[in-house]
């Protein structure tokens, strides 16, 4: 019996018109950890459509479609994961952890931003609905599911295609997610439960977390600490705020990948 291979999903659009990105470094580190766990690796580099129609961090939520048209092989899970991630050379095979469940971690960055958005999203789009429980909210920077899952998938496309005109005047008002607590309602809503894998694989907002040194404002050592929190690092919620400058989302990446891939 044939063994169908997991797929690392990635989409990495060039919204720079050709400028360079710091987002080749996570697609380095994740061909890198794919080759070592014979994972298939998967990287879109246009949208589906005009972003205008449809925001880029939705139209991942396409990735089982467009693997269906593209690969020549049956697959077995798929891994979502954005372009600002990273994972370390030695991590283990974290599809080994899902027990073929629909998998996410805990959004436990910036607190406020995650109730204003379930509070926000849930009185706009679903207000019949009980609000998302914070510790049961989930990112969806870095999500496992398959096929098998399909039809939960395309609830979540239908959803979108059908209110993308209020979603877009909702995220005007809100501030405060795109795509991933909409998902969480949608799959709230449908009594599909969420498996939450550890923190690890999905280490969200570093600097809330004092894990990236920053020059007169940190009290500890510049080093990268964040290396022994977790496997997969994610480098959202990076202040560009004028005293930090010198450290943007491209210093961490280039940095990360230089220690880690040396």
């Amino acid at each position: 019996m044939e063994i169908k291979k997991n797929v690392v999903f990635i989409l990495n659009v060039d919204l720079e018109n050709g400028k360079s990105t710091p987002y080749h470094y996570s697609i380095k580190s994740w061909k890198h950890w794919c080759e070592k766990n014979d994972v298939l690796f998967f990287e879109l580099n246009e949208f589906i459509v005009d972003p205008k129609e449809l925001h880029i961090n939705i139209q991942k939520w396409w990735a089982l479609d467009i693997l269906d048209l593209n690969l020549d092989e049956d697959y077995n899970q798929v891994c979502v994961v954005d372009a600002d991630t990273m994972i370390h050379p030695d991590a283990p095979n974290f599809f080994k952890e899902t027990e073929g469940e629909f998998c996410a971690v805990n959004d436990n960055g910036s607190l406020e931003w995650v109730l204003r958005s379930i509070n926000g999203w849930g009185n706009l789009l679903f207000p019949s609905q009980p609000k998302v429980k914070i510790w049961n909210y989930w990112n969806s920077g870095f999500v496992v599911y398959s096929n098998k899952h399909k039809k939960y998938i395309e609830a979540i496309q239908d959803f979108f295609i059908k209110n993308d005109k209020k979603i877009e005047e909702c995220r005007k008002v809100i501030k405060a997610s795109s795509d991933q607590t909409i998902c969480n309602y949608i799959l709230e809503n449908l009594n599909y439960p969420v498996k939450l894998l550890p923190e690890c694989w999905n280490l969200q907002h570093m600097f809330k977390k004092d894990l990236l040194h920053m020059p007169n404002y940190s009290w500890w050592e510049d080093k990268l600490l964040f290396l022994q929190a977790g496997y997969v690092y994610h480098f959202n919620g990076v202040p560009t705020w004028p005293q930090f400058a010198s450290r943007p989302m491209e210093y961490w990446m280039e940095r990360t990948y230089k220690e880690l891939y040396k």
